[in-house]
């Protein structure tokens, strides 16, 4: 047989002409389902992680350790995942493309293997069969279906390279042998039925390689056993190779049972019923799952992507006629077996791989040995399909050589490869979305809640709220014990501001939890992500202040179920900032850290509560932290930019300016940034640079009101007054009560333009606003002066003074104007300095408002969501006597800026009163 293992160019040509012709348009699908979770969710894929994170972590990206890990451990597969990304980052074309080519690849290896037993047609037809079989769309078209291609890859690999493990003279050839391990182990870390392969290389040694049939091994053991006999040298030298094949694959159990600590993964009834169902059911379901998975197989006509839930009803009686079914599949299964196993000759060796590839790389998905976290998988078929492709094609083969009926197989061949290529063709646009993926199940099966909550969530996605809630309640009434459809439609409701009703869900979904058992654990009993109906329920419930106890009390709840429950902590310590309890916080914070150091999101959440005790150097600590884990981390970036701003230290505003320009380059149009970084430029005296962030600024939010007044501002110190007066008019026009805006306005107007009317009227307009404004009343009353009204411009300094009696320029203004009125001198005199200096007026994002709000709902993975508004709020400084802010840690040079005005303030001051006494 191995003489025809052979293949020349134009069955490779065909091989992959066939394969692209059915697969090119599985280069226009996205990513969908499971791709979500595999591609767009997990993290391994980025740069920024560690080549050895993928080596601890499962195919999803979960730690192996924690306990809601698949424990599906396939660091290989996720490696080429990292690959896509790194040339293509999340462009779904490259990825689909890289499967294609897996699968041409899977299949012109399989030609190879198919020549080891069958003749040379007979092969090329197997290997057309596999390429154009519509049960392997959910392999190639759905990326995470790759796991299946490269350990098939590797699987096939694997099994030649064995082949040729046997020498001149039935001697041991190692080398093929000592390459057969690793290339199982490489197998096995791309998924794990990879490991299968060892069963089939055993297989193949004994019946195949050696020739041995049943009968005959039965007679050789009996004869030993008796003593009449010793174990021929042949045999012994084929109990040595299997000893060495046996040796290496329990070697592999055990690291692959290291690996996942010896726990197997947490899966509801939901995902698989059966596993939970008492005896028979249990049993009876899963050997009926056996000809279903069979009947795929053979009549791919109803494809569907998730057979999970009430997809295939429990068999809970030996009366239900599918165990008909059941019992047909294993006598014809029996019957083949006998066949093989039992009669010498290649008719009976083909029958035998062919079984053997159909039984042994399915028996992990079959759940008789352990429970897996499905029903049926199409994808799991891929290899098992290998060898119901080789019994075809022998059967084929069969009738073919009968002259009477080798036309009309040859017809019938060319019906169903044509008619497997065109389903196979149409299936993939099933796999163009979301949304044509799960309505394209629901054709095949209404009895899935799973199916009517994905349905429910590619509409939520699209923001189409109102139709995504009928599909919700629809599972609902499929499944009415499903958590998790209950809390779909609970997070739906809330996305239409219907909170009643949103509560209600919630608390039939919460209704719907294990009750505790003592005793017993509880975590083991429920899936991690039902836990998250407390963490929706409290944040729903938490809007309203009055309840944030209660909310409180139901994050605690979370916690003593699962102590693990990072989520919790997080969300906890959220709400416990906001209701100012910032050392309670930080525990919780401090918890969630034990769990996961590697969040960045914890540290920028812990650094908030820092800058909530007033400590900021710990917060820039800990939002050093957070942007070492994620360089890129938006919030933390800006944040810390603003921490660095504020403290004064000018060795810090090169650092603070960089982390702004990142956070602009990701944020482009939040004009935050530009305002920030024009701030930091006032800071360091580079006024044109500042200009030009503040103008970037207002371009993007013509409103914006601090970079407006700060843009006036910079003008009027930089003697360009008249630029500034259209800027304060702009800015007055959006918020005419803006006080310091006003003020500004008026010094203007008096000194640069002589409009003592108009400075008149913005003086005016400040005391309508604020009558206690020291500042606001003192130019009004200069105005007064200037219009020689001495008695109005008295009375207007006495009111002044009450406000502020300790303002020695006042007192002093209004001795001069009484000394000025008793000597009746009205000679015309300058004005007082309306304005003191007026200091910059900062917006920043207020921390505590853009602290992480996890929404636990319907994904596991979590992120920062800030808020939709962007914080209005400003710390507004002034320098001068009407300081509204105290600026701590001021520089050397500032001080003396400062002390500069103030002498020429003085010194100005000191002038009036010489003119004022007639000096």
């Amino acid at each position: 047989m191995e003489k025809m293992a052979n293949i020349n160019f134009k069955e490779v040509a065909l091989i992959v002409g066939i394969v692209t012709a059915c697969y090119w348009n599985s280069l226009f699908c996205g990513f969908v389902f499971d791709d979500v979770s595999a591609i767009l969710d997990n993290k391994d894929l980025h740069p920024s992680t560690p080549l050895k994170t993928l080596f601890q972590n499962d195919f999803w990206g979960t730690p192996m350790s924690e306990e809601r890990s698949h424990k599906s451990y396939r660091p290989l597969t996720v490696l080429t995942f990292r690959l896509n990304y790194l040339f293509s980052e999340l462009k779904p074309i490259s990825y689909h493309f890289l499967n294609l080519v897996f699968h041409a690849v899977v299949s012109v290896i399989f030609l190879k293997v198919c020549k080891l037993f069958l003749d040379n047609r007979s092969s090329v037809i197997a290997a057309l069969l596999f390429a154009v079989h519509p049960v392997h769309t959910e392999a190639v078209t759905g990326v995470v279906g790759r796991a299946e291609l490269l350990s098939s890859i590797f699987f096939l690999a694997a099994f030649l390279s064995y082949t040729k493990s046997k020498g001149p003279d039935n001697s041991i050839v190692w080398a093929p042998i000592a390459l057969t391990v690793f290339l199982v182990a490489v197998a096995t870390l791309c998924k794990e039925q990879g490991i299968t392969v060892v069963g089939i290389c055993c297989v193949y040694e004994v019946f195949i390689a050696q020739g041995y049939t049943l009968p005959l091994l039965c007679s050789t053991a009996g004869q030993f056993l008796r003593g009449k006999s010793s174990i021929p040298v042949d045999m012994l030298q084929t109990l040595i190779k299997l000893i060495v094949l046996m040796f290496s694959t329990l070697l592999l159990v055990v690291v692959r049972v290291q690996v996942i600590q010896s726990q197997l993964p947490v899966f509801t009834r939901f995902d698989n019923p059966a596993a939970v169902s008492p005896t028979p059911t249990r049993q009876l379901t899963f050997n009926y799952l056996l000809p279903v998975n069979a009947w795929l197989l053979l009549n791919p006509s109803e494809l569907c992507c998730d057979w999970t839930m009430g997809t295939i009803p429990l068999i809970e009686s030996f009366l239900d006629t599918r165990n008909l079914a059941t019992f047909t599949f294993f006598c014809i299964l029996g019957a083949l077996g006998i066949f093989s196993l039992r009669y010498p000759g290649d008719s009976s060796k083909t029958v035998l791989m062919a079984l053997c590839l159909m039984a042994l790389p399915f028996i992990p998905a079959s759940n008789l040995f352990f429970p897996v976290g499905f029903v049926v998988a199409e994808r799991v078929l891929y290899v098992p399909s290998m060898g119901f492709c080789i019994l075809v094609a022998h059967g084929w083969q069969k009738i073919a050589n009968r002259s009477v009926l080798r036309k009309l197989s040859w017809i019938c061949l060319s019906i169903v490869i044509f008619t497997h290529a065109f389903k196979t063709f149409h299936r993939n646009w099933d796999w163009e979305s979301e949304y044509t993926l799960f309505m394209s199940a629901l054709k095949v099966n209404k009895n899935n809640a799973k199916l009517w909550n994905n349905v429910g969530h590619a509409l939520e996605n699209e923001k189409n709220f109102e139709r995504a809630l009928k599909f919700f309640l629809q599972a609902t009434h499929v499944q009415p014990d499903d958590i998790g459809a209950h809390m779909n439609v609970g997070r739906t409701y809330k996305n239409l501001n219907r909170t009643k009703e949103a509560e209600a869900s919630y608390m039939m979904a919460k209704s719907l939890m294990p009750q505790i058992i003592p005793g017993k654990k509880y975590a083991a009993r429920i899936a991690p992500n039902h836990l998250n109906v407390y963490i929706n329920l409290a944040n729903l419930i938490r809007v309203n202040e009055s309840r944030l106890e209660e909310a409180d009390q139901l994050y605690r709840q979370a916690i003593s179920m699962r102590p693990d429950f990072k989520q919790a902590y997080i969300s906890r310590g959220e709400l416990l900032l906001k209701m100012n309890k910032p050392l309670q916080a930080k525990e919780a914070y401090l918890k969630a850290l034990e769990l996961d150091r590697n969040n960045a999101d914890l540290w920028y959440n812990l650094a908030i509560v820092h800058i909530e005790l007033k400590e900021p150097n710990e917060a820039l600590r800990n939002f050093n932290h957070a942007l070492d884990l994620n360089p890129k981390h938006k919030l933390a970036l800006f944040n810390s930019a603003i921490l660095m701003q504020e403290s004064g230290e000018a060795k810090l505003r090169p650092e603070a300016r960089k982390r702004l320009v990142s956070y602009i380059s990701q944020e482009p149009q939040d004009s935050n940034g530009y305002f920030n970084l024009g701030m930091l430029a006032m800071d360091d005296k580079k006024d044109t640079e500042a200009e030009v962030w503040m103008k970037k600024a207002i371009k993007l939010q013509a409103d914006f009101r601090s970079a407006l007044f700060n843009l006036a501002l910079l003008y009027s110190q930089t003697a360009k007054e008249l630029m500034a007066l259209p800027v304060l008019e702009e800015l007055l026009r959006y918020y005419p009560d803006h006080i310091k805006g006003l003020i500004l306005k008026g010094d203007i107007l008096m000194n640069q333009k002589k409009d003592i009317q108009g400075a008149k009227k913005c003086f005016e307009k400040i005391l309508e606003l604020d009558p206690r404004n020291v500042q606001g009343k003192h130019n009004l009353c200069v105005v007064y002066f200037e219009e020689k009204d001495l008695l109005k411009a008295e009375n207007c300094l006495v009111e002044a003074l009450a406000l502020a009696p300790r303002e020695e320029y006042i007192q002093r203004h209004l001795n001069i104007v009484r000394d000025k009125i008793s000597s009746a001198s009205l000679i015309e005199q300058p004005i007082f300095p309306t304005a003191k200096s007026l200091g910059k007026e900062k917006r920043g994002k207020n921390p505590t408002e853009n602290m992480k709000e996890i929404r636990s709902e319907p994904k596991p993975t979590q992120t920062i969501k800030a808020n939709d508004e962007k914080s209005q709020s400003e710390s507004s400084r002034q320098l001068g006597e009407n300081t509204d802010k105290e600026i701590p840690h001021k520089t050397t040079q500032e001080i003396k800026d400062i002390e500069k005005k103030r002498v020429a303030a003085l010194k100005r001051l000191e002038e009036i009163e010489r003119i004022l006494n007639g000096e």
